[in-house]
């Protein structure tokens, strides 16, 4: 049944525009935005190690990861939230100051990069202090989300749809003209940056995790009568 309603709604939105093809029409777009405290946080973090050879330095670095690996695991991370996001190893040239000499290569440093789900936000200070105390010496991010975003998606978008009906009946009324039926609708949306802080500190790294605001963005086309 629900799938023949949105075949009807689409041979009526269809039917509407067919009949107001040459007719005059009003195009609005609608904005929506809601806000929810977030209830996970995703931070990509790592290790990074120098050394005269290539397996030296990434053995120092698989041996500071399993450290940092074994701290998740021992704050509450489960396994399925912690994920290798990048392994790399590189060449640490020589710095020859601009003498004329070809440089040479003195060393290697091989990076292991993590991405880790953080589902309790109460521990995420403690879980960022844990891992730098073990050897993590890169940090590239943190960010806040929902583990289910799609409720908040679904308010703003009805809200987007609304602000664009109210902003058609404004605008037609103050034309005086009539409002006449929706000849097509288009959507987007997206969430919104999410207001934080991050400073280190002798304990717990203090984090403000704000809001998570999802956006949505609604375009209808509306017919006019006289």
């Amino acid at each position: 049944m629900r799938f023949l309603s949105i075949i009807l709604v689409v041979l009526g939105l269809a039917t509407a525009a067919k009949a107001a093809e040459n007719g005059p029409s009003i195009t609005v777009t609608g904005h929506g935005e809601v806000a929810a405290a977030p209830d996970m946080a995703t931070i990509t973090l790592g290790v990074t190690r120098q050394a005269k050879t290539a397996a030296a330095a990434m053995d120092e670095t698989s041996a500071a990861t399993a450290e940092v690996l074994k701290a998740l695991e021992a704050a509450g991370v489960a396994a399925r939230d912690m994920q290798t996001s990048e392994l790399s190893l590189d060449p640490v040239w020589e710095d020859v100051g601009g003498d004329g000499r070809a440089p040479r290569i003195v060393g290697f440093a091989a990076r292991n990069t993590l991405r880790v789900r953080v589902r309790d936000l109460n521990r995420l200070g403690a879980v960022l202090d844990d891992v730098l105390r073990v050897g993590a010496n890169t940090f590239q991010g943190l960010s806040f989300g929902l583990r289910e975003p799609e409720p908040l998606a679904d308010q703003a978008l009805a809200a987007a749809a609304a602000d664009a009906r109210r902003k058609a009946a404004l605008i037609a009324g103050a034309a005086g003209v009539a409002l006449g039926p929706v000849l097509s609708i288009s959507e987007a949306g997206g969430v919104a940056p999410v207001p934080m802080m991050l400073e280190a500190a002798r304990a717990a790294i203090p984090v403000a995790a704000g809001e998570v605001s999802q956006t949505a963005t609604v375009t209808m086309v509306f017919a006019l009568g006289g």
